[in-house]
């Protein structure tokens, strides 16, 4: 039994909402029939005035008598009414009951579970599926920032460690001068700018497992001719062509992260190529989509790691394949596509290199 503190404070608050339905039900349940017994009485009052000449006149009496049949009839309605709306409201009530203690079992240890209402496509399915669709974007934010924390953790120990030795080594050392610690310190500061590198994936990753906040009209062929730009200096560097045939290619996105995506594609492209190599650039738009496809030389790669070159730090046997970069440009580009609900194909070149096509949406879908 509950405290009578409890008791009273649950009698202080609005009603509950079954309640509230079974005094709506009811009342109107028991105002059509007040007014259907009213009618009926009234009616039955005016037969009696209007009764014919020579009939029998009805036996005098003190006031007029009391009928306690309508009182009866109104009294087991009025049960019979309230009993019907309790379990209405009960029955109409119940679905929403199995939302609330669904959505309270839920937590960020089983945000995998999901409300399974049955039922006709009403308010109250309509509910389920916006709460679900609620933890879902819950669970990948959760599953994101564990990601995030394992990667980094994972990641920053290798430079950090390495950064620590090198100065320990310059400072033990007796003999060191000034040319030896200024050559330390520079590279310390190059294991610094990688760690800077490696954490800007990082967040650029959680955001894209995060989901898109904005929706803005953009063209694919301008952000891809802006992002060309700023990678042919590290193409010519490399002995890389860059070739580029750029159609308007109009689609909605976050201009942000779509940059981000192209941008890795492109660094991913010119970094795994070979020496006299050549990126080829695409853009291109359809009833539905706006698609842009980036394709490279380089050595060949296996069909079968054509998805795990998508995981974030992705190795192939025992070395990492991202010995020229952060090993997340690609994860990213899978992260970002997801997110804006895009289609990412990719495909190994019969004679090397790699050819990855993403399909975005050229306007936004519900």
């Amino acid at each position: 039994m509950p405290p009578v503190k409890t008791v009273l404070s649950r009698l202080r608050r609005r009603p509950i909402l079954r309640v509230q339905l079974t005094l709506l039900y009811s009342g109107l349940v028991l105002g059509l029939l007040a007014a259907v017994l009213l009618a009926t009485d009234l009616l039955h009052g005016h037969s009696a005035q209007r009764a014919p000449v020579g009939a029998p006149a009805a036996p005098a009496t003190g006031g007029r008598a009391f009928d306690a049949g309508p009182a009866v009839i109104g009294l087991v309605a009025a049960v019979i009414a309230l009993a019907g709306a309790w379990w209405l409201a009960g029955r109409f009530l119940r679905p929403l009951r199995a939302i609330t203690t669904t959505a309270q079992e839920i937590s960020a240890t089983n945000l995998d579970r999901r409300l399974d209402l049955t039922g006709p496509a009403d308010e109250l399915t309509d509910l389920s599926r916006t709460l679900n669709d609620l933890f879902g974007r819950l669970q990948a934010a959760f599953d994101a920032q564990r990601h995030f924390v394992a990667n980094a953790s994972h990641e920053l120990r290798t430079p950090l460690a390495g950064q620590r030795t090198l100065l320990q080594v310059a400072l033990a050392d007796p003999a060191a001068d000034t040319a030896s610690l200024r050559a330390a310190c520079e590279e310390a500061l190059q294991l610094g700018d990688q760690q800077e590198r490696l954490i800007e994936a990082l967040l650029t990753l959680a955001t894209g497992e995060r989901g898109v906040e904005r929706w803005d009209p953009i063209d694919l062929a301008e952000i891809t001719q802006g992002v060309i730009s700023g990678h042919r200096r590290e193409g010519d560097r490399r002995g890389v062509r860059i070739d580029a045939a750029l159609a308007p290619a109009p689609a909605v996105g976050d201009p942000r992260l779509v940059t981000s995506l192209i941008a890795n594609l492109l660094d991913n492209a010119v970094r795994h190529n070979v020496a006299g190599g050549r990126v080829t650039v695409s853009t291109t738009s359809s009833a539905e989509h706006a698609h842009i496809a980036i394709s490279n030389t380089g050595p060949p790669v296996p069909h079968q790691d054509l998805e795990r070159l998508f995981q974030p730090f992705h190795q192939a046997g025992t070395e990492r394949v991202h010995r020229d970069g952060h090993g997340l440009g690609l994860a990213i580009v899978l992260a970002i596509a997801e997110a804006h609900g895009a289609g990412l194909s990719p495909h190994a070149r019969a004679e090397g290199g790699l050819i990855v096509e993403v399909s975005f949406w050229r306007k936004r879908k519900p």
